[in-house]
């Protein structure tokens, strides 16, 4: 079975961060929410505590088939100045395991250079950070093994292409149809 893990800092956008966990869980992949602040409860920027699963001192990477960061302020400058998950953000690429952010957070793998050659999206006033990218206005890209999104309004559609990868277009379809999404 597949495993993600999704990685949450102070000031995190929580409908990115929690649709990506609902998604994935309804859809069968194992997806654990790690903070990176040391506590096991994380404050969103909107003021919405979340309990998570594991602080990221108790990760076993090995365990893991991606990892995801979700955007907003100031979640996504929190997680970049975190170096433990920089380093396993660099390594997830090196190996070729899935790596994915939305929102403001694809500007991280575009200041570590992830991005070059590769289609890619963010937030729109976040574009610029995306070094070396071919930049989209579509929701979602997918350019190897790195997965990047607009932004809270394409959550959906970043969970959905994340279970397409792990559980087939097939299973990502059926549970759009099955929470109403873009049918009927």
């Amino acid at each position: 079975m597949s495993r993600l893990a999704v990685f949450l800092a102070q000031g995190f956008e929580e409908i990115e961060a929690l649709t990506v966990v609902d998604i994935c869980r309804r859809g069968g992949v194992e997806t654990d929410m790690v903070s990176v602040t040391g506590e096991s409860e994380v404050t969103g920027s909107y003021g919405i505590s979340v309990k998570t699963d594991k602080k990221f001192e108790e990760v076993d990477f090995g365990e893991y088939d991606m990892i995801v960061l979700p955007g907003g302020m100031p979640g996504t400058k929190n997680l970049e100045a975190h170096s433990g998950l920089m380093a396993q953000v660099d390594d997830f690429y090196a190996k070729g395991k899935y790596i994915g952010a939305i929102c403001a957070a694809p500007s991280i793998f575009g200041h570590k250079g992830i991005l070059r050659g590769k289609r890619a999206c963010s937030y729109p006033s976040f574009e610029s950070h995306l070094e070396g990218a071919e930049v989209t206005s579509g929701p979602v890209e997918v350019s190897g093994n790195v997965i990047t999104s607009r932004g809270m309004g394409t959550a959906i559609d970043f969970g959905l292409a994340i279970l397409s990868i792990f559980c087939g277009s097939e299973r990502a379809d059926e549970l759009a149809k099955g929470i109403v999404y873009r049918c009927c």
